[in-house]
């Protein structure tokens, strides 16, 4: 199954029952939105973790009935996140969501060694693109945490992206390994490292996928591209999973698939105990809403028996 848009995703959510979304610094009215809509959609039912006053203003404001809320009072970014992320650890959540606090904030708590979250491999922020001019979903990694991933990284990022794609359905995931070019460089390194991914893939290292690299953005998703180049690939113009270089790189794709090209986007933190969603603090509210829609997703698959 490969999936189309976010709404085809909100469907198959709707089948299942809600998954419970720990909020951490929910004292800000773009979180509490994107909360609260995915709440009425019956996808989740929030943990409102942070400043209680501010919190009960701002949900007076947007006239919802307090007596349904579930606050949990704490003060402070390092507060709201440890009081979260032990909600998380105690088994009351199945997501995390971060609200008004800064990223680093809420990931030290999550990869605290004695009280966090963390598994034992590595963390990795996925981006999941909802672009016009494409005819599925694309899944970007890694644009937001790892800053120039060495090989055996890689292998552990594509790792996690093809497990949380197999969470939302995918049989085979297709991966693409981009690189500037489709041959391996001697002088550009992450054309000698999407080769070794490739061959990987082909191993079976990642289960049941398809990786090809290197290969370039255009023969990743332009099959027309794919034919005048002569580039035979099950992948080429039909990536699911675009991996990165670098996090410059990624992290200049998915804001000009998301600005110019009028993207929609949700993100979400891999490698926890939980889906964890990290977007900015200026974000909007459909942002928002959006990455919890795919937390809620991994978290239901996993319910259902995905591990």
């Amino acid at each position: 199954m490969e999936l189309k848009s976010f709404a085809q995703m909100k469907e198959q959510l709707h089948l299942r029952a809600p998954c419970t979304a720990v909020v951490a610094a929910a004292h800000d009215a773009h979180t509490l939105q994107g909360v609260f809509c995915a709440a009425d959609e019956g996808l989740i039912t929030p943990i409102l973790v942070g400043e209680r006053e501010k919190i009960i203003e701002i949900v007076s404001g947007m006239n919802r009935p307090l007596e349904e809320l579930q606050i949990v009072s704490a003060r402070g970014e390092e507060a709201c996140a440890q009081q979260a992320v032990e909600l998380i650890r105690g088994g009351q959540g199945d997501i995390l969501v971060k609200g008004l606090l800064q990223t680093f904030a809420l990931l030290r708590a999550v990869v605290n060694r004695e009280s966090g979250i963390r598994r034992k491999g590595l963390l990795s922020h996925l981006a999941i693109l909802e672009v016009p001019a494409y005819h599925k979903l694309l899944f970007v990694t890694d644009g937001g945490m790892v800053i120039a991933p060495d090989l055996e990284q890689k292998k552990e990022i594509l790792g996690n992206a093809v497990e949380f794609c197999r969470f939302l359905g995918y049989e085979a995931p297709k991966a693409a390994a981009l690189c500037m070019t489709e041959v391996e460089h001697p002088t550009m390194p992450e054309t000698s490292d999407a080769a070794q991914l490739k061959r990987w893939g082909m191993a079976g290292v990642f289960g049941p996928c398809v990786v090809e690299g290197p290969i370039s953005f255009d023969l990743a998703t332009d099959r027309q591209s794919a034919r005048v180049k002569g580039y035979q690939s099950p992948v080429s113009g039909d990536a699911d999973i675009l991996l990165v270089p670098s996090v410059t790189a990624g992290n200049l794709m998915v804001k000009a698939l998301y600005g110019m090209a009028g993207a929609s986007m949700a993100g979400v933190v891999l490698g926890a105990a939980v889906p964890v969603t990290v977007n900015s603090r200026g974000a909007s509210p459909e942002e928002k809403y959006a990455s919890i829609l795919f937390c809620a997703a991994m978290a239901a698959q996993h319910d259902v028996g995905g591990g």
